[in-house]
């Protein structure tokens, strides 16, 4: 709707976890830097949390477009599988054709899997996305997984990414030995209202606003109050500011196109 108007290549304000998007902030960056280095130095075991809608897919997806090419990734997005499914879709995703249909011979051929990458230099990674919803069984054969190593190297590397639901559910007694192999640890935190402000900037310009447009200090301090700086709540919000901004056909969104678009988002 407001494409033209404001002269954009596409829409700026999509909640799909598009790395190009990303804006690395302090707590961003550190995350980021965090799960490089444990996936590059074969550290085993890797956790990421964050509240809901704070940027750990879209981080995720950012990581795995950034190693070095001679690791070779999976990415699991379904997190309510069993034990043999996600060994399944562990092989699916490395392009791998299923032998056997036990849940054994499924190990055996992960394993197999991976002693050859390793024989050839490569490294290996898995992220697991929404990990707060695994069951304890699948976290358990997870744990498990960790086990295929060599005397020097972790064959394979598991990110764990979840909701802070996971830190409560690694508490349980029956998962402390998972626990105890996460080797590094990352925390997203929502943004500040200075971030909130140079988050709206960066996501425009990827957009190719190239500065004609711009929200005021005004917009910005509602913007960052009603989204508590939760990235994708931000992008609801002021997507639906720049549509009331092209109604206005106005350039600045001002505190009065972002209670427009709250009003219709029924947040206030």
């Amino acid at each position: 709707m407001y494409l033209d108007y404001y002269q954009l290549t596409e829409a700026p304000f999509n909640i799909t976890p598009d790395p190009r998007f990303l804006f690395y902030s302090a707590r961003h960056r550190e995350a980021y830097d965090h799960l490089i280095y444990g996936i590059t130095h074969r550290k085993g075991f890797i956790q990421l949390t964050g509240e809901v809608g704070c940027g750990k897919t879209t981080l995720c997806r950012a990581v795995l477009s950034s190693l070095p090419e001679n690791v070779k990734t999976a990415l699991i997005l379904n997190p309510s599988l069993t034990e043999t499914q996600l060994l399944q879709a562990i092989l699916n995703d490395f392009g791998l054709d299923l032998k056997g249909k036990g849940r054994l011979s499924h190990i055996e051929q992960l394993n197999e899997f991976l002693l050859r990458q390793l024989s050839e230099g490569y490294n290996v990674a898995i992220v697991i996305d929404e990990a707060q919803d695994l069951d304890a069984e699948v976290m358990e054969q997870i744990r498990l997984l960790n086990n295929l190593e060599t005397d020097q190297h972790k064959l394979m590397q598991i990110v764990l990414a979840g909701q802070p639901e996971l830190l409560r559910k690694l508490e349980k007694d029956e998962l402390r030995q998972l626990k105890q192999r996460i080797m590094v640890k990352a925390h997203i935190k929502s943004l500040t209202r200075e971030e909130t402000a140079e988050y709206i900037m960066h996501r425009l310009d990827v957009a190719g606003a190239q500065g004609r447009i711009s929200f005021d200090g005004t917009a910005i301090r509602l913007v960052h109050k009603h989204s508590k700086g939760i990235p994708r709540i931000i992008n609801t919000i002021a997507d639906h500011a720049l549509i009331a901004g092209f109604v206005a056909q106005t350039r600045v969104i001002t505190a009065r196109e972002v209670k427009r678009s709250l009003k219709h988002l029924e947040m206030i």
